[in-house]
C-alpha cells in the first residue's frame, strides 16, 4: 500500500483491519479516534464563534488533548501528567479573552480550586476508588479553563452523564454497584457540552431561575 497506509481510516478499510504485515487484527480504537478527531476539528474550525486562527488552533490544541484523555481514561483508566500539563497551557492562550491577564490569571486559579473542590473530596472519602487523582487535576484544568460557573456546569453534565451510562451499564449486567468506571470521560463531555452550548446553556439557566 504504501504511502496509503498512512490516510486516516482508509488505510485501516483497505486493510481489512489487519497489520499488513503480521496480519495481526488491528483494534477498532485506531479508526474511532481517527474519525473523533477529524471530526472535532471540522465543528472547531466551523462552529467556534471565533474569527482569530490563533484561537482555533489553540482550541484545536485543547481538542487534542481533550481525546487523548478520554480514550486513555476509557481504556486504560489513566489521564496522563504530560497531556494535563499541555491542556493547562494551552488555557495559558484563552485568557486574554476575558480581561487584563493578571487579574483573570488569579480569579481562575481561584475558580479552579473550587471546581476541583467536589472531585477532591470525592477522591479523599473514597480513598481513590471512586475518584483519580487524575480526575481531580482535570478538575483544576477545568476550573481554570472555565471559571467557576461554567466549570461547575462541566461537572454536572459529567456527573448527569456518568449516572445515566452507569444505569444502562448495570440494567444490561455491563457492570455491577462495585464496578469501577473511568469519569475523565465524562468530564470530557461536560467540557464539550460547555465549549459548544455555553451562552445557550446560561442563557436558558437565567430564563429558568433568573441569575
Amino acid at each position: 500500500l504504501g504511502g496509503m497506509e498512512l490516510i486516516p481510516i482508509l488505510s485501516f478499510l483497505l486493510l481489512g483491519g489487519k497489520c499488513l504485515y503480521c496480519k495481526r487484527k488491528l483494534s477498532w480504537y485506531y479508526p474511532l479516534v481517527e474519525f473523533v478527531t477529524g471530526a472535532m476539528f471540522v465543528l472547531i474550525w466551523v462552529y467556534l464563534p471565533t474569527t482569530v486562527y490563533l484561537i482555533k488552533f489553540v482550541y484545536l490544541g485543547i481538542i487534542s488533548a481533550l481525546i487523548v484523555i478520554f480514550f486513555s481514561d476509557l481504556k486504560y483508566h489513566i489521564i496522563p501528567d504530560q497531556v494535563q500539563m499541555f491542556l493547562f497551557a494551552a488555557s495559558l492562550f484563552l485568557l486574554p479573552l476575558y480581561g487584563p491577564i493578571q487579574k483573570i490569571f488569579i480569579d481562575r486559579v481561584i475558580a479552579a480550586l473550587l471546581v476541583m473542590g467536589p472531585i477532591y473530596f470525592l477522591y479523599w472519602v473514597t480513598k481513590g476508588k471512586g475518584m483519580g487523582f487524575g480526575d481531580v487535576k482535570l478538575a483544576f484544568i477545568i476550573g481554570f479553563m472555565f471559571g467557576i460557573k461554567a466549570g461547575l456546569l462541566v461537572l454536572y453534565f459529567a456527573f448527569i452523564t456518568g449516572a445515566i451510562v452507569g444505569i444502562i451499564l448495570m440494567i444490561f449486567k455491563k457492570k455491577g454497584l462495585k464496578s469501577k468506571i473511568a469519569f475523565g470521560p465524562f468530564l470530557v463531555i461536560g467540557i464539550l457540552v460547555i465549549l459548544f452550548w455555553r451562552d445557550y446553556i446560561f442563557e436558558l439557566i437565567k430564563k429558568i431561575y433568573g441569575v
